[in-house]
């Protein structure tokens, strides 16, 4: 079944975005970007989408899982990918793709795991700190999906090593009620504990701070690196350029995801232009 649920896949993107021929003349003007529902990728495959047509690229966006997009690329299409996560998340399909595509680079290098508080709770700063005061979190920590890594992680990983299993238990449900629940604690200036990640846009938008893991649990900070098919930086020299030469720091990418998580559905890019616009030193850093 997974095996054909790529190929239908595929045969979507084929459909939506047309062959890998070679292209000449105003065609060639035309490029391929695949990107997964997470929001990084979203902001970026926004902005890029904004930033290319700028300079006269026919840009076409399709939404596909991790497992096709690899797929894509190796077969060809789409032509490009902005939210590849190495070497851990996506180690799987890094080595029975990874030889057929070309990895253009890293834009982004503290892809983490983390449990963060409110900033007004100041004497919580490291996951250590939790111990003894589960009845003033209610005995939760507050979490995403319940097959989601992160998940798994501060479970079987975090919450044994400090020790916390008697007086907390994670409580799993979907991302949107973990951020429901920080936005209501936040408001109300409650404490509360959750599992999160970066890059998010919930940096931006949220007074919250990482706690700090002297033991580790959490892992090591990973690398998004983007991604082109085979003969990429060959069919487009100017955009493997930018991309070779784009980075976002922390601060940046959380104001990118927030912009566009913040705007209506169908505005997105409108979002990505508001933000180009409103950083020009950035933009200008990899696509001036």
């Amino acid at each position: 079944m997974a095996v054909l649920a790529v190929l239908a896949a595929l045969i979507v993107v084929a459909a939506g975005c047309g062959g890998r021929e070679q292209q000449t003349g105003q065609e060639a003007k035309q490029i391929n970007i695949g990107y997964i529902a997470w929001d990084e990728d979203i902001a970026v495959t926004y902005l890029y989408k904004e930033l290319l047509e700028r300079r006269g690229y026919q840009v076409n966006i399709t939404e596909l899982e991790a497992g096709p997009i690899y797929a894509g690329l190796a077969q060809g299409n789409p032509d490009l990918f902005l939210d590849a996560w190495l070497p851990a998340t996506h180690e799987d399909y890094w080595k029975q793709y990874g030889p057929q595509l070309e990895d253009l680079g890293v834009w982004y290098d503290q892809a983490t795991l983390n449990i963060a508080v409110p900033n007004y709770m100041t004497d919580v700063n490291s996951i250590a700190d939790l111990r003894g005061r589960g009845a003033e979190f209610g005995g939760v920590i507050t979490g995403i999906d319940p097959g989601a890594g992160l998940s798994r992680t501060t479970k079987d990983k975090a919450i044994p090593a400090y020790g916390l299993q008697n007086e907390y238990q994670l409580q799993t449900s979907s991302t949107t009620a973990m951020l429901a629940a920080l936005q209501k604690a936040t408001d109300e200036q409650r404490p509360i504990v959750v599992t999160l990640w970066h890059p998010h846009w919930a940096y931006a938008r949220f007074p919250i701070k990482d706690l700090q893991d002297p033991m580790g649990a959490m892992g090591t900070a990973e690398q998004i690196h983007a991604v082109g098919r085979q003969g990429f930086s060959q069919d487009f020299p100017e955009v493997t350029e930018m991309v070779k030469r784009f980075k976002l720091n922390d601060q940046q990418l959380a104001s990118l995801e927030n912009e566009i998580n913040s705007a209506p559905k169908g505005q997105e890019q409108a979002a990505a232009k508001k933000w180009a616009d409103a950083n020009p030193n950035v933009i200008n850093s990899f696509a001036g």
